[in-house]
């Protein structure tokens, strides 16, 4: 037995052959199951459904509309195509839309150049974990979980022209929220302390995520705690900037439910959203021109919207 070798290479045993199908292709591996499947197609489906017979289809159903005539009465058969009419009558003999559109503009430029600083500032100071954070981040951003309806009747307290705290401190008798001269500023404040606490929100989310070393190298280099923030960090939170951007051109165009609870959008109050209401919804239930109004809207919101999904995507290739 000494004389036979331990391993003998003509009878070496061969590495296990990998198992073929017909046609010469190896193993094909089952990723998924049919349920697994099938549970993967409906999460797909269902909300693209949704979202295309909530919002699609309504948006594209206001655009056609907003070349007729259609009053809602009547079958869809006698609905009159009149073109750009409607377009011609809101810009040239609708006197309301200037005003609607002069207080929308009003409303982005309170927003953006007020409430949004103010809810920055907010958030690089509480970003100092300072004693108490916890309570000043749920206290200043409780009023974005509140609706804006609730909001003007919260501020109706302060308002009031006979019980409101402003006028018993200061023994004014002034309608903040009849008089047309003071009406729109009052409302502004009100939106702007909802608006405040949703920016520092966004802002100290981003804040959060800055690299700790941009700051300590500015540092190093000798900069001050504002040019820090303003050369390094605030360049560097450019996509919250944007998200920033895009969400308050929003709200200023879809501002509604504060002008509506006060005096249904009228008496120096006018929005876009509510003269929509108005002619849809309201007594003269004119639905194609009331199309054309938030067909102006929705190309407006368009505009900002796809800036903004062109930065993300961008950002997302780099």
């Amino acid at each position: 037995m000494s004389d036979l070798p331990l391993v003998q290479a003509d009878h070496a045993v061969p590495a296990p052959a990998a198992t073929t199908r017909r046609g010469g292709r190896g193993p094909r591996l089952r990723l998924l199951s049919r349920t697994d499947r099938v549970i993967i197609t409906l999460m797909v489906a269902v909300p693209l459904l949704l979202v295309v017979a909530l919002v699609w289809l309504p948006a594209l159903a206001t655009v056609a509309l907003s070349g007729t005539n259609w009053d809602g009465i009547g079958p869809v058969s006698e609905i009159e195509w009149i073109g750009a009419r409607n377009y011609d009558d809101v810009v040239n003999n609708y006197p309301p839309f200037g005003p609607a559109m002069q207080n929308n503009l009003l409303w982005l430029a309170a927003l953006f150049v007020v409430a949004t600083p103010i809810g920055m500032f907010l958030a690089v100071l509480l970003d100092k974990e300072l004693r108490g954070t916890r309570f000043y981040q749920t206290a200043l951003y409780l009023p974005v979980v509140l609706s804006l309806a609730l909001i003007g009747f919260i501020w109706q307290l302060l308002y009031s022209r006979d019980q409101g705290l402003i006028n018993a401190l200061t023994g004014g008798s002034v309608d903040w929220y009849g008089d047309p001269d003071v009406n729109i500023w009052a409302v502004l404040v009100a939106a702007g302390w909802r608006h405040v606490g949703y920016i520092m929100l966004l802002y100290l989310a981003g804040l959060k995520g800055v690299d700790p070393s941009l700051r300590e190298a500015a540092s190093v280099d000798g900069a001050s705690e504002a040019g820090t923030f303003f050369r390094v960090v605030f360049p560097v939170m450019r996509p919250i900037n944007i998200i920033v951007l895009v969400v308050t051109v929003i709200e200023s165009l879809r501002a509604f439910d504060l002008v509506w609870v006060i005096n249904k959008g009228r008496n120096g109050l006018e929005l876009i959203s509510a003269l929509v209401t108005q002619n849809v919804v309201g007594e003269a239930s004119r639905i194609g021109f009331g199309s054309a109004l938030a067909t102006i809207m929705l190309v407006i919101s368009l505009v900002f919207i796809t800036v903004y999904l062109a930065t993300v995507m961008r950002e997302d290739r780099r």
